[in-house]
């Protein structure tokens, strides 16, 4: 469903890369969780996945090539719930924002609310369709973001740190979501419990390479490749040791 081969991205010419001859495929239905410190490439990759920055190398999404002629539909394939929710939610309303997509896909925009409504249900979050933006808290503006995405209804869905500004009961709520959900999921966080709940397998980035792919229980469990990377062991870990 996905592939990258020999990603590079670099934000300056001349600059070290922030993306260093990637490879990687992703299987239909899989929810990788993408890892790393600060700095690790963890944003850029899902970036470079929708063409929102510029890419060397090659890479597939549904067995399109990511080029001018496919961006806008691999775009329609893809859902992106960015890391700050004020660069997504750009409408008065939350209902605003949440059909705008759909309808500017082709959706009728009676299927476009009904698509929208389903989505917030899902989310637990049905209060929030007529509030406006400049209202939320940061946590309801998350789940409105993650709502619009949702009524998308994408085969791919891209998570940037899903879980921040979430109290712990939509944490847990948003947890269960994500496991439920058949599409493909990549889920970039620093939040390594959440990708231990949401995740079979992680990708661990380190300086724009790939420093580790593989089972999430074995990765995440591993404190000496994890520390070697600038990371910690999921606090749920911890607490069990």
């Amino acid at each position: 469903m996905i592939r990258f081969e020999n990603v590079c991205v670099s934000y300056e010419k001349g600059d070290a890369p922030v993306l260093d001859s990637l490879s990687f495929e992703i299987k239909a239905g899989e929810s990788v969780g993408l890892i790393g410190s600060n700095g690790a490439g963890k944003s850029t990759l899902l970036k470079a996945m929708t063409g929102l920055i510029s890419h060397e190398g090659r890479i597939t999404v549904c067995g399109l090539t990511l080029d001018k002629q496919n961006l806008a539909e691999i775009r329609r394939k893809t859902g992106y719930v960015m890391q700050n929710s004020d660069n997504q939610m750009f409408m008065p309303r939350v209902i605003d924002d949440m059909i705008f997509g759909p309808v500017n896909y082709g959706m009728s925009r009676e299927d476009a609310v009904e698509a929208a409504g389903e989505a917030l249900a899902t989310l637990g979050a049905e209060n929030l369709a007529d509030k406006y933006n400049h209202k939320l808290s940061g946590g309801e503006k998350r789940l409105a973001a993650i709502a619009t995405v949702l009524a998308m209804k994408p085969q791919i869905m891209l998570f940037d740190e899903p879980s921040s500004a979430l109290d712990p009961k939509n944490r847990r709520n948003l947890i269960g979501i994500i496991k439920s959900l058949p599409e493909t999921k990549i889920i970039a966080t620093h939040d390594l419990d959440f990708v231990l709940d949401t995740c079979d397998r992680v990708i661990l980035l380190s300086g724009g390479i790939i420093a580790a792919d593989g089972k999430t229980d074995e990765i995440l469990k591993d404190k000496a490749l994890l520390e070697s990377n600038n990371l910690e062991l999921p606090l749920s870990l911890t607490q069990r040791g």
